[in-house]
C-alpha cells in the first residue's frame, strides 16, 4: 500500500510540474484584446480606477432593445460612492446586451449591482434571472436590502463572435437592472485547460475546465489584507481569510515579504495572482523543535450540487534557503499532496506555484481547504504555508449556475404577448380541430384502419468521460 501510495503521489507531482509549464514569464501589466466597459443607465462615460466605462446611452452601445429599457439615475448619491453605482438600467422585460468579440476563448464577465433608490423605485425589489451566452448566471436573483454593491463575475468561453448577455425578469410586473458591465478577454494561462479531480477513488484527471462556466465564489489573499481591482493586474478584489479560517488561530502567523517575487517558466504569472497575493501568508510553525500534529483549515460556504474549482496559491517567502519546508495539502478532507516541497518546483524561494483541484459537492454547504505537517517537516521550522485560494462554482448538467433550471426555461418562462386575448382563441380554434378530427374518424375509421406506436423518447446519452486523480486517501 506504501508503494502504491508513493506511486500515486509521484506521478500526481509530475503532472503537477508539467501543469504548471504552461505558465508563462507575465508582463507587468494586461491588455485585453476585448474590453468592453458599461456604465449602464449613464449619460456619460465614467472613469474606475484608470479604466474608462462607457455610457450605454452611446449610439454605438452594444445595448439591444432599448426601448424596452429605462435608465435610472440616483438621485442622492453618498459623496464617496464609486461612479458606476450611481446609474443603472431598469428591464421590465426580457432585454440583452451583445458584445462583439475578436478574440475566441475564455472571458470574464462582471456584473456590477447596487440597490440604490430612485424616482420612487426601490432596486432592492428587484428580482430577476441573467443569462450570459446561454448559461444561467443567475436565478430569481436580488440584490435584497444590502446597500453595499455587489459584483458577479465570471468565466465564460467565447467561441463565435459575440458574448451575449439577457435579462429577464422573474414574472410579469418585476422588473431586472444593472448597473455597469464588464466583458474582458482573460489571459492565457488564468484558466487552464486541465485540473485534478478529488474524490478518493481513482487517480484522474478533470480535462475540458475552459469550457465550462465558472463563477467566483471566494477569492481570498491567505494572511494579507484586502486587494482591490486597483492592485490586481486583471482587476480583480481578494479578500482577507480571517473569517473563514477556523483552526489553529493560535499557532498560525500572518507574514509579510519585502522582496521581489521571482515569476518564471514553471510558476504563475502576475495575471494568475498578484505581487500582494504572493508576499503575503499566514503560516503554522512549530515551537520548543516539536512538530505539532496540527493542520490549519479554512472553512467556505458554498451552493450544494455542484462541483468547484479549488485554486490553492502558494509562495515560499518563509524559508532562508532551499528545502527547509514540507507539508501535506488536504481538501474536504482528502490529502491531495503530500510532502509538498515548494523549492524541488520552482527551484527559487519567494517563486509562486499553483494548483487546480475539481472537487465534487459533499452536500455538507461547506469546503474545507488545509495545510499540515508531514513525516518530512523540521523541527524549528515552518509546518505549511498558503498564500491565497480561489474557489468558483462549475456549472451543472442544466447549463446553469443558478438552480436547476436551463437558459431555455427561463427564456420560455416569461409571458408572450396579451395572453388573456389569445387563450380564448387558441381553445377555439384547438376544439375546432377536434371536431374536425372526429368526423373524419368516423367517416374513414373503418374503412383505412391505422396502427398508431409511440414514438421513441429515450436519447442516448454522451458520456463525458472527465478525468479524476485521487492522490491518498481521506484524513
Amino acid at each position: 500500500m506504501e508503494e502504491t501510495n508513493s506511486h500515486r503521489i509521484h506521478t500526481f507531482s509530475l503532472l503537477i510540474l508539467t501543469f504548471s509549464l504552461f505558465s508563462t514569464l507575465s508582463l507587468s501589466s494586461f491588455s485585453p484584446t476585448d474590453n468592453h466597459l458599461i456604465s449602464c443607465g449613464s449619460t456619460v462615460d465614467t472613469t474606475v480606477d484608470n479604466r474608462r466605462f462607457i455610457s450605454d446611452s452611446n449610439p454605438s452601445s452594444p445595448l439591444l432593445s432599448s426601448a424596452k429599457t429605462i435608465p435610472l439615475t440616483n438621485q442622492s448619491p453618498s459623496p464617496y460612492s464609486i461612479q458606476i453605482y450611481n446609474s443603472a438600467r431598469i428591464f421590465k422585460k426580457p432585454s440583452k446586451y451583445a458584445f462583439e468579440i475578436k478574440e475566441l476563448g475564455t472571458h470574464m464577465v462582471r456584473l456590477h449591482f447596487h440597490a440604490f433608490v430612485s424616482s420612487n423605485l426601490d432596486l432592492s425589489d428587484a428580482q430577476f434571472h441573467v443569462l450570459v451566452n446561454g448559461y444561467v448566471a443567475l436565478s430569481n436573483f436580488s440584490v435584497g436590502k444590502v446597500r453595499d454593491f455587489v459584483v458577479k463575475e465570471y468565466f465564460i468561453w467565447a467561441d463565435s463572435d459575440k458574448i451575449v448577455i439577457n435579462f429577464v425578469p422573474a414574472k410579469k410586473g418585476n422588473y431586472g437592472f444593472v448597473n455597469a458591465i464588464e466583458v474582458i478577454s482573460a489571459p492565457k494561462d488564468l484558466i487552464a485547460d486541465v485540473g485534478f479531480l478529488v474524490n478518493g477513488n481513482k487517480d484522474e484527471k478533470f480535462v475540458g475546465l475552459t469550457k465550462q462556466a465558472l463563477e467566483t465564489v471566494h477569492r481570498i489573499n491567505v494572511g494579507g489584507p484586502k486587494v482591490t481591482p486597483f492592485n490586481d493586474t486583471v482587476w480583480r478584489t481578494w479578500i482577507p481569510d480571517y473569517e473563514f479560517l477556523k483552526s489553529s488561530n493560535d499557532l498560525s502567523k500572518r507574514m509579510y515579504f519585502g522582496g521581489r517575487i521571482h515569476y518564471q517558466i514553471g510558476g504563475a504569472s502576475r495575471e494568475v495572482g498578484p505581487d500582494f497575493v504572493y508576499k503575503t501568508a499566514r503560516v503554522i510553525t512549530n515551537t520548543n523543535g516539536s512538530v505539532l500534529n496540527v493542520n490549519m483549515t479554512w472553512e467556505f460556504p458554498v451552493d450544494e450540487g455542484y462541483k468547484y474549482l479549488v485554486r490553492m496559491h502558494f509562495c515560499d517567502i518563509a524559508s532562508i534557503s532551499l528545502g527547509l519546508i514540507h507539508f501535506n495539502v488536504y481538501v474536504n478532507g482528502y490529502l491531495t499532496y503530500e510532502d509538498l516541497d515548494l523549492s524541488s518546483i520552482t527551484y527559487t524561494l519567494a517563486s509562486p506555484f499553483y494548483v487546480d483541484f475539481v472537487v465534487d459537492d459533499d452536500s455538507s454547504g461547506v469546503l474545507r481547504v488545509s495545510v499540515g505537517p508531514t513525516n518530512k517537516t523540521m523541527a524549528y521550522g515552518v509546518d505549511g504555508i498558503l498564500n491565497g485560494v480561489e474557489i468558483m462554482k462549475m456549472n451543472n448538467s442544466m447549463g446553469s449556475l443558478g438552480g436547476k433550471i436551463c437558459a431555455g426555461m427561463v427564456l420560455k418562462s416569461w409571458p408572450r404577448g396579451n395572453i388573456g386575448v389569445l387563450v380564448p382563441f387558441v381553445a377555439g380554434l384547438c376544439l375546432l380541430l377536434s371536431l374536425a378530427l372526429v368526423m373524419h374518424r368516423r367517416t374513414v375509421g373503418m374503412r383505412n384502419p391505422v396502427s398508431w406506436s409511440k414514438l421513441p423518447t429515450e436519447v442516448p446519452g454522451v458520456d463525458l468521460n472527465h478525468g479524476n486523480l485521487h492522490f491518498s486517501g481521506k484524513a
